[in-house]
């Protein structure tokens, strides 16, 4: 959507209400192409395995008790992680974003969607084709109905007739989109066992920027955030998700698309400005390096101090 609608992120195409879901749609061929390229020539003496990563957030209900907002929530994510999912795993495209893009593209007078058509061959060929799902998740949003009139300009945001809405109490540590929110992590990775048939999962980036340099690296938000999300995952898991590994996102501070070197992930200080890029531990580095030696959140008692 940012590299074929917009235009803000590379290849900077601006191709309007079509261009995204045009892009999507080879995408999701040609990962299709790779997994039968794989499978049909190498499984069986590498024993390895292809998936997709797919970053999503989660949307919630504003009013859990309204069937207009449990709709509205069940949209986004059907248009943010269900896009390119729900072909993998069920053959097709969500029926709600097929329903929602056709209908504005006859109101707009077009002889066809906007959202292009897999063939009968196509969904045949496409569903099956991950061995495990990995998921990219940051944040959530608060999901309200909102109708925009079909006289406006077509896009992907337009499409679906929905407003995001943040909580003002969720922490945000790091850029504007990103709130602390750990919940989301467990309600998504269920809807995925739900959806699409309680698929291996593995967790490809999680993890929280600053918006401040933090000269002391004293990045305690990192750890809190951590904390919450990785609590949640073992909620997941206890309620029979398949996660079977974990990323945190990232090792080092580095190029963040058109933020450029700003925008710091890392558990690990990057000095951009001096020529031998140097590398500096944040207290994140700590805390997680005791996670991953108890691979869990290890005993109080057991921490060496």
């Amino acid at each position: 959507e940012k590299g074929y609608e917009t235009g803000e992120h590379a290849p900077g195409l601006k191709l309007g209400g079509g261009g995204a879901y045009k892009a999507a749609h080879h995408i999701i061929k040609t990962h299709a192409k790779v997994w039968h390229s794989y499978n049909n020539k190498w499984r069986s003496k590498q024993q390895g395995m292809v998936g997709i990563s797919l970053t999503s957030s989660w949307g919630e209900p504003v009013d859990p008790h309204s069937q207009t907002d449990r709709d509205t929530a069940e949209r986004y994510i059907q248009f943010h992680l269900g896009w390119f999912a729900n072909p993998i795993y069920r053959g097709d495209y969500p029926e709600i974003m097929k329903n929602y893009v056709g209908r504005k593209s006859a109101q707009q007078g077009l002889g066809t969607s906007r959202l292009p058509t897999f063939s009968v061959q196509e969904k045949t060929y496409i569903k099956g084709t991950s061995d495990f799902l990995g998921i990219g998740h940051f944040t959530t949003r608060y999901a309200i109905q909102k109708s925009f009139p079909f006289l406006q300009v077509s896009s992907y945001h337009t499409d679906r007739d929905l407003a995001e809405l943040v909580d003002p109490k969720w922490p945000a540590p790091g850029p504007n989109w990103l709130y602390s929110v750990p919940w989301g992590f467990r309600r998504l990775l269920n809807f995925i066992k739900t959806q699409y048939g309680n698929p291996l999962i593995y967790v490809t980036e999680n993890g929280v920027s600053e918006k401040v340099q933090c000269t002391q690296l004293c990045d305690e938000w990192r750890i809190e955030y951590l904390k919450g999300y990785i609590n949640e995952i073992l909620k997941a898991l206890n309620d029979g998700v398949n996660v079977k590994g974990y990323t945190a996102w990232s090792l080092l501070d580095k190029f963040e698309w058109n933020k450029g070197f700003s925008e710091r992930f890392g558990f690990y200080h990057i000095d951009f400005k001096n020529k031998n890029k140097p590398r500096y531990p944040k207290a994140s580095v700590d805390y997680y390096r005791k996670i991953i030696s108890a691979n869990g959140f290890p005993n109080p008692r057991e921490v060496m101090s």
